[in-house]
């Protein structure tokens, strides 16, 4: 009997459906060993040398597999194909008193009784090089948290944290807020007419809208009409002008499509398509890459591993998905040969394949019973797009026609342009349904000198909008092109910044920075210039690849990190005090007369004299004044004493003046001012999901469910007559997703 170990007991249902009563496969639930919890773990003098330990959660587990590693065999360590895997084995060797030669190490991208038995066939040693890599970065990710939060404690306050790569994420979510703040909007008139062809011998007759691109030859590009003087000149032209077509261009365009899913893609792509998290996408991915059980087949793993930077396609998967084409969509989707991608990403690795299906064949509608919902949308996106990418392009038509406004007698003119395109063969459009979204502005039959009659000018006052803030995709996008993080580094990247309330999301998903993730980036910005830099945060991630290939030791690398960064840190420390960072509020205290400052709470923003701890003189701020007085009056529904506001870890809230006599609570209503559509009693106001996440209902919850995501506009959709909602880029929608109303 052979034991098999893996990280998760989803894999190891899995991969025990394929193997014989000769295995028992268990799992280590994760590492079984990590750094000490209370203290830094790192004996910084003797070579970084990290002290492991074995939570207490963990015993019971490296008991019992320490038991039945002794019963087996042999050990064969299963773990996944990275350095965290390749960490996780190593522990477990540590862990449970192995010998180096009694284990074998296996390694697969895709949980399937082929890959399982070829890995089987052929066990490698543990590669020492990835265990440093991880061992590396753990390492250095414990120095800078356990000696960077502390001076943010000292300087702004306790529960703060820092972190190498957390800290730079934090920064580019400031920059871009500064970015917004400072932009200066510019007027610009974008200007256009409604026309209708007046060929009679043409069979259509349709009206269609062309833009004002030139005057008197010359281009005028997006912002060349800046104000109300030019734009009324140049539509009372319009208004007596004559129109014809002076040239019309028509070309065939090949569309073709994307490369397979990465970690980063994969995110992106669910965060804009589907509204997930980075960290909710992985938890999805990591579920049908273990295992999911389909009926009769058992526990199937539906895709390959879900950490890459890789587009690459095993050969058998792409002859998969050719076989596959042909049989469900025909001859002349499927290309001669496979398609090869080349990854963009900086720093890519490429260790494994693109995060693929593992059976092509299985189509989502094929697993779709077996699946919850969040799995299978996720699940369509990764098929989709593997086997789009083994598929034909699209090729569009594309028409752009230039017609020539003119006045008799009169020098002046203008050129408007109107541009179109059709679909002439779908290609590899035909596996996303019609769905993806595919410019499409379908233009009338016209000729070059057709007349055309003028229906209606239309001019707009537009102004030119701020950057838009970062959602989780762009923020990943950004990462990534900067060499900021890897693969496994995202998503837990992400939900640090958000969980230590440094950073929120507004109603359309966009990260913004609260006043002290503003505060904790000023600071570390201004006096910790290297952890913050960005080149020297990818730098680092490169000598980390470098370790993991062997070509660099991880030790020297971590001394010259440290070094000079702990020098620095002492400087600071002596140099900055914590007054020099608090707003001071050129106000007296009124019990000892020493000076008022603004101080940041546990809770938030509070005044306090600078005479504390001898004086304890506490004040709100003006934001908490406003609240206060908005719901002065409120009675506690339990003893009928007044209710006072209150700030808690969750945000503010009304609790009884009895307290804590008297526990009655009430939540605070951020009125919307809107009544529910549902029920017509309660309120919309805003509130609050178990993970934090803003959403808008009724305020009689549980008696009314009605509830929205983005926040109600108050207008109803002249369509189907639901609320409509805001939108991203200043847009509205209709809130049923049904209906396809924008504006």
């Amino acid at each position: 009997m052979q034991l098999v170990i893996v990280e998760s007991p989803t894999k190891a249902k899995t991969i025990s459906k394929f193997l014989g009563g000769k295995f028992i496969v268990k799992s280590s639930y994760g590492h079984v060993r990590d750094l000490p919890t209370k203290k830094m773990g790192i004996d910084i003098e003797h070579n970084f040398e990290p002290e492991y330990e074995v939570p207490t959660k963990n015993i019971d587990r490296v008991a019992e597999l320490k038991k039945l590693a002794k019963k087996a065999d042999g050990v064969i360590l299963a773990t996944d194909e990275d350095r965290e895997g390749e960490a996780i084995s190593w522990h477990l060797v540590a862990s449970l008193g192995l010998k180096i030669d009694e284990i074998e190490r296996i390694v697969f991208h895709e949980i399937t009784e082929r890959a399982i038995k070829e890995a089987l066939a052929n066990p490698r040693a543990i590669d020492y090089n990835l265990v440093d890599a991880q061992q590396a970065r753990r390492v250095l990710d414990r120095l800078v948290g356990y000696e960077l939060s502390p001076f943010l404690w000292s300087k702004i306050r306790r529960g703060l944290s820092a972190g190498r790569v957390q800290s730079v994420c934090l920064r580019l979510i400031v920059e871009k807020e500064r970015e917004i703040q400072n932009f200066k909007p510019e007027e610009y008139w974008a200007i256009s007419a409604l026309l209708k062809t007046t060929n009679h011998k043409l069979k259509t007759n349709s009206d269609f809208e062309a833009k004002v691109s030139k005057e008197n030859g010359t281009a005028l590009g997006k912002m060349g009409v800046k104000n109300k003087k030019h734009a009324d000149k140049i539509t009372a032209f319009l208004e007596k002008a004559d129109y014809q077509i002076s040239n019309i261009t028509k070309k065939e365009v090949q569309k073709n499509p994307l490369a397979p899913y990465t970690t980063s893609t994969l995110q992106q792509d669910a965060n804009n398509k589907l509204g997930y998290s980075s960290k909710q996408t992985m938890m999805l991915a990591q579920q049908l890459y273990e295992g999911i059980s389909i009926g009769k087949e058992g526990s199937v793993g539906l895709i390959t591993y879900m950490r890459t930077d890789s587009v690459n396609l095993s050969m058998e998967s792409m002859l998969a998905a050719q076989k596959m084409i042909t049989k469900k969509f025909g001859k002349e989707y499927a290309l001669a040969n496979p398609k090869f991608y080349k990854t963009k990403a900086k720093g890519a690795q490429e260790a494994h394949e693109a995060i693929r299906p593992t059976f092509p064949e299985k189509d989502p509608e094929s697993v779709k019973e077996f699946l919850d919902p969040k799995q299978y949308k996720v699940y369509t996106l990764i098929w989709q797009r593997m086997i789009a990418s083994q598929m034909a392009s699209a090729i569009m038509n594309s028409v752009a026609v230039d017609i020539l406004a003119t006045q008799a007698n009169i020098k002046d003119n203008y050129t408007l342009r109107a541009n179109g395109s059709t679909i002439k063969f779908d290609g590899y459009l035909k596996v996303y349904n019609g769905k993806m979204p595919v410019s499409e502005n379908l233009l009338p039959e016209l000729n070059e000198k057709d007349l055309l009659d003028l229906m209606k000018i239309l001019s707009e006052q537009k102004f030119t909008q701020p950057p838009a803030r970062f959602s989780e995709a762009m923020l990943i996008k950004t990462m990534e092109e900067l060499g900021i993080g890897r693969p496994s580094t995202y998503a837990p990247t992400i939900s640090t910044i958000i969980d230590r309330k440094y950073v929120n999301k507004d109603e359309n998903k966009r990260l913004f920075p609260e006043e002290i993730g503003f505060t904790v980036c000023d600071l570390l910005t201004k006096h910790f210039a290297d952890i913050m830099d960005y080149k020297f945060t990818a730098t680092m991630e490169e000598n980390l690849d470098a370790i993991a290939e062997g070509s660099k030791e991880w030790v020297p690398v971590i001394r010259d990190f440290y070094k000079p960064f702990h020098k620095n840190l002492e400087k600071k420390t002596k140099e900055i005090k914590k007054e020099d960072l608090q707003e001071k509020l050129d106000r007296l205290c009124p019990d000892c007369g020493g000076d008022l400052i603004m101080k940041f709470g546990r809770f938030g923003k509070f005044i306090a004299c600078t005479n504390y701890p001898s004086c304890k003189f506490t004040e709100k701020t003006d934001s908490e004044k406003k609240i206060d007085e908005e719901h002065a009056g409120e009675i506690c529904d339990v003893c009928g004493a007044p209710m006072v506001v209150k700030r808690g870890r969750f945000g503010t809230f009304l609790g009884c003046s009895n307290y804590p006599e008297c526990k009655g609570i009430k939540r605070i209503e951020n009125k919307t001012g809107i009544t529910c559509p549902k029920c017509q009693l309660g309120e919309i106001v805003e509130r609050k999901s178990k993970k934090g996440r803003a959403f808008f209902g009724c305020n009689t919850y549980p008696k009314c469910d009605f509830a929205l995501w983005n926040k109600p506009t108050g207008e109803k959709c002249p369509k189907c007559q639901n609320l409509l909602v805001f939108a991203a880029k200043g847009k509205t929608k209709c809130s049923d997703k049904e209906c396809k109303f924008e504006k």
